[in-house]
């Protein structure tokens, strides 16, 4: 009894034990010290010090992809999501610091001078001027009432006082950008004053590249030493074989074999007889009975509408006549003439259009219901019926289709397919000059044909069709295809030689950042780029990924870390400065002398001339922009040779011969003043400012990267 009582007293110990235990057996020792550290588990970034929580960055995103009806991918939410809450901490914590804050006073104005409030017909009183106190009525009935529609407003008005507290940060940083007197007396001179000089130009390309011998510890150097160039965020390279899943010319046939079995009725296992589409009147039910992939489309067919390698032959058929099958933008296609007419392909017409509450695109001010509008507008058309000079002048008044109500309604040509199906169909079908009542989705239209043109045969047709897929036959042959190679590459320490002894083609996909969705190649493939910078994905590693129409083997070929990106990976831009130092450095015994003709003789080129040279345009004849050149001749005293001068195109010696000073203003108010202006215009690189200051950590990558 003692020994069972002392198990039943610690039983919770050792379950805590044994689970803890267990826990660390499935979980990576790695990560036990951030699960147990909550905080880094449960924060998306930090910025300056201020964590953003896993719960307030899906807060956000949510609320952004409702906004957006799920319009954009997950990635595309989150670094939207990731770079509004970005910038408004980051002018946050500016405003803090500065001491100012923006009132409920302040936001509450700049919502009733916004144009989507003080320009709504809903907020305006009997004599057409904004009306606060009904635009309180309305947000205090909509609070109550309507719960989604005050979730709305509450997000407008947020977005306002977040953009009213920028906008007054950048107004007070823009009110200090001034200029002194001195930099605009600076600012002259360095405009107008003019050079004129001799110099000797020996180019970097007078040596070979292949006598300069390029280190990678001097590449590696020189990345240390310029970092500021070179920051670069992890990134991964993959190479890849797609194995497409494409329908062969037998699964094809096959296909249109099938097709053409509707044609005709057929006895079914029961020997009842099952109509085919030449027989049958109910096409809705054929299309349901038999499958077809695409969906009755009863509107009418111009020629040009039909693909034109049977258009001709469908075209001079006539009612009930069958065609094909035919391959057609991925289908087999069979049709039959199920009506057959005459119709223009351009109309001209007017309308009045009368919406009403749940019509779509209905303006917030539209209040009546379907009866009024229908009622309105059977009045409207009993007036134009009687006047046809009253109609313009009707549309000004009553119509709330605004592109056009000024013009009398007037929509000028339109073919038939720019318009909704009800209102294409009256103007189509009907003659000119016919007026009459036609309602659409976006309400009652009083529509007035003026023209019609190109008057022509057109069909309607009930065209059955099935998509040219790749069988099951065909898709097992595909898979095997890419789990074989997928196989091969596990057995071999050579991916590129299994590539080549089975003829497939590596694809690269260089540069991949973590948050990125695109594949070049592919398209999107989050999943794809979340293995590769996944925690336990290494160099070498592959894996086999099922997409919608193929199958891909991606091998990782590269990984590179966060921080300064490593020689390899810069050599292309650090290489060509490196050889340019060593020219230069090879060149600079070569321009030694007491006289330019001393130099250019030793040189084997000549002394050339500069006249007029500017600081603002730093170009040099018969070499072009040459800044650091012209910058030394700036300042350089005159007729003393200055040699060993290194250029963007090579190395240069020079004289100053003559250094010609603008007249002297009695102030330099307007050059002060351009240079304040020039700088308030650069308002807009503020926030960049902000950020490159700021100390941000993003961790949205644990958020989205496997295992």
């Amino acid at each position: 009894m003692a020994i069972l009582s002392k198990i039943r007293e610690r039983s919770m110990f050792l379950i805590i034990i044994i689970g803890l235990a267990l826990f660390a057996f499935v979980l990576d020792p790695s990560t036990l010290g951030d699960f147990f550290n909550s905080s880094k588990v449960n924060e998306v970034g930090e910025i300056n010090g201020e964590a953003i929580s896993r719960q307030e960055f899906a807060n956000a995103l949510e609320q952004y992809k409702q906004q957006t009806n799920g319009k954009v991918t997950e990635m595309q939410a989150a670094k939207t999501v990731w770079d509004n809450l970005l910038r408004k901490k980051l002018y946050k914590n500016q405003l803090e610091e500065a001491g100012i804050s923006v009132g409920e006073k302040d936001v509450w104005q700049e919502v009733l001078n916004a144009p989507s409030v003080k320009n709504n017909p809903q907020f305006l009183n009997e004599a057409g001027l904004f009306d606060e106190a009904e635009f309180k009525r309305f947000l205090a009935t909509t609070k109550q009432d309507n719960p989604d529609m005050w979730t709305a407003w509450s997000n407008y008005m947020n977005q306002i006082k977040e953009n009213t507290e920028t906008n007054v940060y950048n107004k007070l940083v823009a009110a200090g950008l001034g200029a002194s007197l001195k930099e605009g007396e600076t600012e002259y001179m360095i405009e107008n004053t003019k050079l004129n000089a001799q110099f000797v130009y020996v180019p970097y390309t007078t040596i070979a590249d292949s006598l300069v011998k390029i280190k990678k510890s001097e590449v590696e150097a020189y990345i240390t030493d310029n970092p500021a160039q070179f920051k670069t965020e992890a990134t991964r390279d993959i190479s890849y074989v797609k194995f497409d899943i494409i329908a062969t010319p037998a699964d094809e046939q096959a296909i249109k074999q099938e097709v053409a079995t509707f044609i005709d009725d057929s006895l079914d296992r029961n020997k009842q007889t099952v109509k085919g589409l030449k027989s049958t009147t109910d096409y809705k039910e054929f299309f349901n009975m038999n499958g077809s992939d695409l969906n009755l489309d009863e509107s009418f067919k111009f020629n040009a509408d039909i693909n034109q390698t049977v258009a001709k032959e469908i075209f001079n058929g006539n009612k009930g006549d069958v065609f094909g099958p035919y391959k057609d933008q991925g289908f087999f296609k069979i049709s039959k003439i199920t009506e057959v007419s005459k119709m223009p392909d351009s109309v001209k017409a007017s309308h009045i259009l009368i919406p009403f509450v749940g019509a779509q695109r209905v303006a917030p001010d539209v209040t009546r219901t379907e009866e009024e509008a229908k009622k309105l507008a059977d009045s409207i058309l009993t007036v134009v019926k009687r006047r046809r000079s009253k109609f313009a002048g009707l549309a000004k008044e009553f119509s709330s289709d605004k592109s056009n109500s000024e013009k009398g309604g007037n929509l000028d040509w339109f073919n038939y397919k720019r318009m909704t199906p009800a209102f294409r169909d009256f103007t189509f079908t009907n003659k000119k000059g016919t007026i009459d009542v036609v309602k659409t989705p976006f309400g009652f239209h009083v529509v007035k044909i003026d023209d019609q043109k190109n008057r022509q045969k057109v069909l309607k047709l009930a065209i059955f069709g099935r998509k040219i897929v790749p069988s099951e036959a065909t898709e097992n042959t595909v898979f095997q295809k890419a789990e074989q190679f997928a196989l091969a590459v596990s057995k071999s320490d050579d991916y590129n030689t299994v590539a080549k002894e089975n003829n497939y083609v590596l694809k690269p996909a260089v540069g991949l950042k973590v948050l990125d969705e695109n594949v070049p190649g592919i398209g999107n493939q989050r999943q794809i780029v979340s293995w590769a910078f996944g925690k336990n994905t290494e160099l070498s590693d592959f894996k086999r990924f099922d997409l919608e129409g193929s199958h891909v083997v991606a091998i990782v070929t590269n990984k590179t870390a966060k921080g300064l990106l490593p020689a390899d990976k810069a050599i292309n831009k650090v290489r060509p400065i490196l050889v340019n130092q060593k020219k230069a450095a090879l060149l600079k015994d070569k321009l030694n002398g007491s006289t330019l003709q001393d130099i250019a003789n030793a040189n084997n080129t000549t002394v050339r001339s500069a006249v007029g040279v500017k600081l603002k345009s730093p170009a040099l004849s018969g070499v072009g922009s040459e800044p650091k050149v012209v910058g030394a001749m700036y300042n350089a005293e005159l007729n003393k040779v200055f040699n060993h001068v290194e250029g963007s195109k090579g190395v240069f010696a020079f004289k100053v011969t003559k250094r010609e000073l603008p007249t002297a203003l009695p102030n330099y108010e307007t050059n002060r003043n351009k240079i304040a202006e020039t700088r308030k215009r650069q308002t807009f690189k503020i926030y960049e400012a902000i950020k490159k200051a700021a100390d941000i950590e993003d961790n949205r990558a644990n958020m989205y990267v496997s295992n």
